[in-house]
């Protein structure tokens, strides 16, 4: 079985976000990080070269292949935020409903800009996937 390519490594979270180029994104790395930060208690760490991960769970799939993997997570990439919602969002409805302006990938929220959505549902969906993952694994 294939070793996962993305795991933690010792970079520093906050050299990483400070070399974000764009200015907008760069602050809305940050404060995307705080949520992430009070959601969880854990402090941040670097999950390959560009992901921002919170906490750690593992997980094992029915086909064998298993990992570990941040509990939350995101990454500010050129064309837009991504936020890692490990638990997808098919349980959120209400939330994603009052979010504003987004697109998903069956994990991934994709923000052009954090001042496209509710910065308030924003930190709820986040904390409730935490909520979520914390209850279906154990977690570090």
């Amino acid at each position: 079985m294939a070793e996962n390519k993305t795991k933690k490594i010792k970079v520093s979270v906050a050299s990483f976000l400070n070399a974000v180029e764009d200015p907008r994104k760069r602050s809305d790395a940050k404060k995307i990080a705080a949520m992430m930060r009070r959601a969880t208690g854990k402090r941040a760490r670097m999950w390959g070269s560009s992901i921002v991960g919170y906490g750690e769970y593992h997980y094992k799939y029915g086909s064998g292949r298993e990992g570990n993997w941040a509990l939350v997570g995101f990454s500010p990439r050129k064309q837009n935020l991504v936020v890692y919602i490990m638990p997808g969002f098919a349980a959120f409805p209400a939330l994603m409903k009052k979010l504003g302006k987004y697109k998903t990938g069956k994990s991934c929220l994709y923000l052009n800009k954090l001042d496209d959505v509710d910065h308030d549902v924003l930190e709820k969906l986040i904390g409730d996937s935490v909520k979520v993952m914390r209850k279906r694994y154990k977690v570090k």
